[in-house]
């Protein structure tokens, strides 16, 4: 399947993957440097919230262009995610405390894993017809 067709048939989704990308670079970098300061645990959690905020503006603007009930929105946003950083940590934790895994190799892995359920959570309920 070509990517214009992909795009066609599912844009939202094509959208959401290259905010996606955007976001969880941000968050990627700012877990990159805080690692070297801070407890890899933290530097999860700050980096994970600025990715957060950058994928829900993103994703509110130019993806589902909805704009209206901002807080409402933002909150259901938010908790959906709240769920996936805890995946997320617990992926982390797993990788790193347990297995002893490189900790950017480990946040990559958690990212991965992560990464499609916040869509189909967010497409439904933060931007469904349900606000």
């Amino acid at each position: 399947m070509k990517l214009k067709e992909i795009y066609s048939r599912h844009p939202r989704f094509v959208w959401y993957a290259i905010f996606g990308i955007i976001s969880t670079g941000l968050e990627f970098a700012i877990y990159a440097v805080l690692c070297k300061y801070i407890p890899y645990l933290y530097a999860n959690i700050i980096g994970f919230h600025c990715g957060v905020i950058c994928s829900f503006l993103l994703n509110r603007k130019f993806n589902f262009k909805k704009e209206d009930k901002t807080v409402l929105r933002f909150t259901s946003f938010y908790l959906i995610q709240i769920i996936c950083l805890a995946l997320n940590s617990l992926i982390l934790y797993l990788c790193v405390d347990v297995a002893h895994w490189n900790l950017m190799v480990s946040k990559g892995l958690s990212i991965v894993l992560t990464a499609l359920l916040p869509f189909f959570l967010n497409k439904y309920i933060t931007f469904g017809k349900r606000f």
